[in-house]
């Protein structure tokens, strides 16, 4: 199976493992990641503004050439995955926005929102299937109790992006269970880690991180795992004496035995 790839800026720069990690899992289990030709930044941030155009350009763009590739557009970044989600159901259903965005890109034909956007855990959950992983374990995770964290842009609004409920998520617990560890389940593993409020009030962000922090090592997990570069970069930056946090992608690597040739 082939997919159109977007991995986004950060997986370029700061984040490169978890774009690393990702592609040699893929090989592993039988998929393949086409990287777009062409993609541009996601913009980072949804825009709230009814009329803003400007800035979902970008998404529209990638979203159509995985359409004319007869393509599912595959995302990793929960930020990316977030924006590109969002930017598709406005062009499926908000008729001002579509249209504006299609006279400006002035595509051969109009973009609709046909593209089916899948974050790389959708992939692993619904193509892939759990057990199939498991039965591809080579490493398996035996002993290590190992907590997800969601944080916000995954999940919500839960009605567009359709990824898991947002009260009480299982993906990334039931891919923990596949590859072997125990999963911990912690109050708050989908509650926001001060993400951008950090460039203005620094001090609040760390107290939502240690909050979180706190909430895994009450409950005894070893370390963290999350899709989320800004969440890994504050949950690790904020908090002095926390439980280490790593990509869901390392520790997926790790147990079907690839991880040593991307760290080589």
């Amino acid at each position: 199976m082939k997919y159109s790839y977007y991995p986004g800026c950060t997986l370029r720069t700061k984040a490169k493992k978890l774009d690393d990690y990702a592609r040699a899992a893929a090989k592993a289990l039988g998929f393949e990641l086409e990287e777009l030709e062409d993609w541009q930044c996601c913009g980072g941030v949804y825009p709230l503004s009814s009329d803003e155009i400007g800035s979902k350009l970008s998404s529209v763009r990638a979203l159509n050439e995985a359409k004319v590739k007869k393509q599912e557009l595959v995302t990793l970044c929960s930020a990316c995955h977030h924006v590109i989600k969002r930017v598709n159901d406005d062009m499926k259903n908000v008729e001002d926005i579509r249209t504006r965005a299609n006279n400006y890109l002035k595509l051969d034909e109009p973009y609709l929102g046909e593209t089916e956007v899948l974050h790389f855990l959708e992939v692993l959950r619904d193509k892939v299937g759990f057990d199939e992983i498991k039965k591809k374990v080579v490493n398996p995770l035996t002993g290590r109790k190992i907590g997800a964290y969601y944080g916000c842009l995954l999940l919500r609004p839960s009605e567009i992006l359709t990824f898991d409920n947002p009260e009480n998520p299982t993906i990334i617990e039931e891919l923990i269970r596949a590859l072997g560890a125990e999963p911990v389940v912690y109050p708050y593993r989908n509650e926001c880690c001060g993400g951008y409020i950090s460039l203005k009030d620094n001090d609040l962000s760390k107290k939502m991180c240690n909050t979180v922090m706190d909430s895994a090592k009450g409950f005894e997990a070893e370390m963290l795992v999350t899709a989320c570069p800004l969440c890994q970069y504050n949950l690790t930056k904020n908090t002095a004496d926390g439980v280490p946090v790593i990509y869901f992608t390392e520790i997926l690597a790790e147990a079907l035995g690839v991880k040593e040739e991307v760290d080589a």
